[in-house]
């Protein structure tokens, strides 16, 4: 029993996979090894832990329940629980890989932070840089826990005895609000910003580098991945934040308009680049590696499978037409598609949207697929080149730089600031090709932002949160995805409202001695 309370009850068993290039070691090695960190090496090391587990969650599962499930994607599948969101405690699916790879990571941050900060052996200001990104990690998988479950329970306790194993083994459900707001502020005080005694001028006084994502170590967190985590935190405050007692959409706006002078315009970052195939281009801010090279050791993820045309291997042929790109070993699966609601109104093909060719399949170099133009298929944006059988090598973006511009308008909207609301939108309109949005009506102008965020950030692991946060999944559901399904002829869906946030698989709530609970679930009988 106090092997499972250690963390939450989770098993741990030894990690023989790596979640990161750079992470060569078994994070079993290090976490809770008294005297470990004494050298640079054993640091980072321990660092690196805090990685494990994001190839994990960002598989085509995560993707069903957080692009599949909204007015955006449809997945066409009968007997897919997480698609037809046929999901209770009991049969929860992708929440239990969610919960235990989060959990599993936060206790890896918690024994690398408290390790390093008693450390007495490494510099103080590459303590201050491992912290911070070990910090950010925290931060990180807190973020997802959030987003995935609402109200969960938040420790950052290195757990080193038995009484410390008890109580968090039977932590209940925490307010979201609030352990949003300890990490931001945990975050502020990483990448801090103060006052030169001389100009009066704002300086940088924080950890690590002001810099953008792409001059790091491959895969890493830094100053950019912290801003944006700030950022995302106190949007979710702003919009659930029932108490009011801080002005969360100001705090977005310190922390995310100090990325605008390091980012620069957005126009010097073309649109060939939002392909997943493109990798570590320079406007990411953090993105999911992945590698295949056959016979050696391979990275793989295999959402690519589920968003390619159909393939014939006897014809070569991606619903009749020649794709040399794609390769021909490719093995295609059920096919996700755009929603009617994407591809006849927020961006149809008859528009000037510069991205329409890359967020739908349509055509190929100008010759139209057999069953793509009225229906398209998803577009090249999420195709894998020279897929072997499954095997999908392309990088997935979690976080980018034209994200931060929009919620950055998403902000200014709500204090109803026209100039700043408009300039960071049509920075975003503008690289796509779009004319200049005028503000005649605020609430037609945020409207205007839940557009402009399906258009620029679609299919990148974020859809079902920003409509959580805004308070109209289930209303987007019941409008754009279950007459689509019915479309599509499955008529055996499930949603319900208490699906705007994923249960905690049962044996978790037993094993917790039930202080944690399901009650959204089971006011519906779940």
């Amino acid at each position: 029993m106090a092997v499972k309370k250690r963390i939450l009850y989770l098993a741990i068993v030894a990690v023989a996979a790596v979640s990161c290039d750079f992470l060569k070691e078994d994070p079993g090695s290090f976490v809770d090894r008294e005297g470990y960190y004494k050298t640079e090496a054993q640091c980072r090391s321990a660092v690196n832990s805090c990685y494990e587990g994001l190839r994990t969650i960002y598989t085509t599962s995560l993707f069903t329940i957080v692009e599949g499930n909204t007015d955006l994607v449809v997945v066409p599948s009968v007997s897919d629980v997480n698609a037809i969101m046929d999901i209770n405690p009991s049969q929860c699916n992708i929440s239990k890989t969610v919960w235990s790879a989060c959990y599993k990571a936060v206790m890896y941050c918690n024994a690398a932070i408290s390790g390093i900060e008693k450390s007495t052996t490494i510099d103080d200001a590459l303590k201050k840089d491992l912290l911070a990104e070990a910090k950010t990690m925290r931060a990180y998988w807190y973020y997802m826990l959030t987003s995935f479950f609402g109200d969960v329970p938040f420790y950052t306790d290195d757990v080193v005895d038995q009484a410390t194993m008890d109580r968090i083994g039977h932590l209940g459900r925490m307010d979201a609000v609030q352990t949003r707001a300890a990490l931001i502020a945990e975050l502020r005080d990483c990448y801090s910003y103060g006052t030169d005694s001389e100009s009066g001028a704002e300086v940088y006084t924080g950890a690590l580098k002001e810099e953008r994502a792409c001059n790091l170590e491959k895969g890493r967190a830094g100053w950019a991945m912290g801003l944006m985590l700030i950022g995302k935190m106190a949007l979710w405050n702003a919009c659930t934040d029932k108490g009011d007692s801080e002005d969360w959409y100001q705090l977005a706006i310190d922390a995310l308009e100090h990325l605008v002078p390091v980012y620069g315009p957005l126009s010097q970052y073309p649109l060939s680049e939002l392909y997943f195939s493109v990798k570590d281009t320079p406007e990411r801010i953090f993105e999911i590696r992945h590698t295949y090279s056959q016979g050696t050791l391979s990275y793989a993820g295999n959402l690519a499978q589920n968003c390619m045309p159909s393939y014939s291997s006897k014809t070569d042929l991606y619903d009749g037409v020649s794709i040399p790109w794609l390769g021909t070993e490719a093995k295609v699966g059920t096919c996700n598609r755009p929603t009617s609601y994407f591809f006849s109104f927020l961006q149809p093909d008859n528009g000037k949207d510069l991205r329409t060719d890359i967020n739908q399949g349509r055509r190929w170099e100008k010759t139209n697929f057999k069953n793509g133009l009225a229906n398209p298929w998803m577009g090249p944006k999420f195709w894998c080149p020279y897929m072997k059988t499954t095997y999908d090598s392309n990088n997935y973006p979690v976080f980018r730089y034209a994200d931060a511009l929009l919620m950055l308008a998403e902000c200014y909207c709500a204090k109803q600031d026209q100039a700043n609301y408009e300039k960071y939108l049509n920075e975003v309109r503008s690289r796509a090709g779009l004319a200049a949005y005028t503000v005649s009506d605020w609430e037609e102008a945020m409207q205007e932002i839940r557009d402009e965020r399906a258009r620029e950030l679609f299919g990148e692991f974020q859809r079902k949160f920003d409509l959580v946060r805004w308070g109209i999944w289930y209303t987007a559901v019941r409008e754009y995805w279950e007459p689509e399904m019915r479309r599509k002829k499955i008529e055996n869906t499930h949603a319900l409202p208490c699906h705007r946030y994923m249960p905690i698989p049962i044996e978790q709530v037993v094993n917790s001695g039930y202080a944690l609970d399901n009650k959204e679930y089971n006011a519906y009988g779940l």
